[in-house]
C-alpha cells in the first residue's frame, strides 16, 4: 500500500494519506495576529483545502484534536467550529490546553479523515 505526502516541509507533511485515510498534522493559522476564532476560522479553511487535495472533505471527518493556548478561547473557537461543522456528520472530538510552539498561536488542529469511496 503507498503512502502520498502533501504538502512536504522541513521537518513535516502537512498530511499523509495511508490505507484509505488522511492524517492531518498540526494545523496553525497563517496569521497568528487573530483572535482564537479568527486562527480557528483560518486553520478549517486550511483543513478543507487539505481534505480537498486528497479528494475528500469535512463529512468523511473521523476525530479532531484541538488544541488552545488558553481554555478561555473555547467560545471564540467553537464560534468557528460550529459554522463550519457537518452537522450530519460530526468527528469525534477532544479539546485540551497546551502551551503551543509559537506564543501568538491561540490555537493548533489536527486529525483522521476517511477518503471518499
Amino acid at each position: 500500500m503507498s503512502i502520498t505526502r502533501l504538502e512536504p516541509e522541513e521537518r513535516l507533511s502537512g498530511a499523509v494519506i495511508y490505507n484509505g485515510l488522511i492524517h492531518l498534522a498540526g494545523q496553525v493559522a497563517d496569521d497568528p495576529s487573530l483572535d482564537a476564532q479568527g486562527q480557528m476560522e483560518d486553520i478549517l479553511r486550511q483543513v478543507d483545502a487539505l481534505l480537498a487535495q486528497a479528494g475528500t472533505d469535512k463529512s468523511r471527518m473521523i476525530s479532531v484534536q484541538i488544541f488552545l493556548a488558553d481554555m478561555n478561547d473555547m467560545a471564540g473557537m467553537n464560534r468557528a467550529w460550529d459554522a463550519w461543522l457537518d452537522r450530519a456528520n460530526k468527528p469525534a472530538r477532544a479539546t485540551v490546553e497546551a502551551r503551543l510552539a509559537n506564543p501568538a498561536w491561540r490555537v493548533e488542529l489536527t486529525g483522521i479523515a476517511a477518503l471518499a469511496k
